[in-house]
């Protein structure tokens, strides 16, 4: 079998699109739909069901993607390592959320540097985007805070982060204290509230998770990065919801107080995501292990 067309194969079945198959592989769209259909002749079986939008593997498609690609990796790896002491350098494509990615993740795999691996992050707040760059082979790892679905990704859980509510001294005096725990979240409603999108995702989490309520105020301050969220916070801006990894050592300093301390705080799960079969890559594997050593003390 032509390892040319199994790799076309596995192209598209990660890109889930004959377009976007062909713009990773740098081959015009045609000349993969022709390569796909040479090899499901060879094979007496159709691999993909064509659609409006895309494609979608045929189980012999699914079953042939998870058989093949571990080692057509394997041999890229191999291919683009050389042979010599001076190629032995691997390269790790991280992608992840900035803040967690920037503070966490990076600093804990900085050690294997001295082993020979470089890195190359991709700071994305969107984790559709991540799983799908994934997907396409444009990441090797990704951490995300959504489990993947399908036979494609293969998700580790790695921590926990516990969300805070919480917002400058002058703000938090305003609150009588005992008053949030027994009348509910109708004492905020005086606060300007900060956030990363319009959507308000941390603070209706939060909401959701502690009051069993939807927040009924509209930011003031749009931030789409958690460290300007905390420094606005810190500023006086007004209240925001921040996971405490994030926000510890201003709570500490007293820079930001927190409201509400509730007897079951509010978490979210980090994922790590590699494509099903890629842990077979001893540099992945290596930082994929790193990872969950270092979360052990988050």
């Amino acid at each position: 079998m032509d390892l040319a067309l199994l790799r076309t194969f596995v192209t598209v079945h990660r890109a889930g699109s004959f377009t976007r198959a062909a713009t990773l592989l740098g081959l015009s769209q045609p000349a993969v739909t022709s390569q796909i259909r040479a090899l499901e002749r060879q094979l007496g079986r159709p691999l993909f069901l064509r659609q409006a939008r895309g494609v979608t593997p045929t189980s012999i498609g699914d079953e042939l993607a998870h058989k093949a690609a571990p080692h057509l990796d394997a041999l890229v790896e191999i291919t683009e390592a050389g042979l010599d002491e001076e190629s032995a350098v691997r390269t790790l494509h991280l992608a992840g959320p900035p803040e967690f990615t920037s503070l966490r993740a990076l600093p804990a795999l900085t050690p294997l540097i001295t082993q020979g691996l470089a890195l190359r992050a991709a700071l994305l707040g969107d984790a559709t985007e991540t799983m799908e760059g994934l997907a396409a082979g444009h990441h090797d790892l990704a951490i995300t805070t959504a489990r993947p679905r399908g036979g494609l990704l293969t998700a580790t859980p790695l921590c926990d982060e516990e969300h805070v509510l919480v917002a400058a001294p002058r703000w938090a005096s305003r609150i009588v204290p005992g008053l949030l725990r027994r009348t509910g979240p109708a004492v905020l409603d005086q606060l300007p509230v900060v956030e990363v999108h319009e959507s308000l995702p941390l603070v209706s989490r939060y909401w959701t998770a502690v009051f069993d309520s939807r927040p009924t105020a509209a930011a003031t301050v749009i931030a789409p990065d958690l460290r300007a969220v905390l420094q606005c916070t810190a500023a006086g801006a007004g209240m925001a919801v921040l996971p405490r990894y994030l926000c510890e050592s201003a709570l500490d300093s007293g820079e930001v107080v927190a409201l509400l301390d509730p007897p079951v705080p509010p978490l979210r799960t980090y994922f790590l995501v590699v494509r099903t079969g890629t842990l077979a890559l001893p540099h992945l594997a290596r930082a994929h292990e790193c990872l969950l050593r270092a979360a052990v003390g988050w």
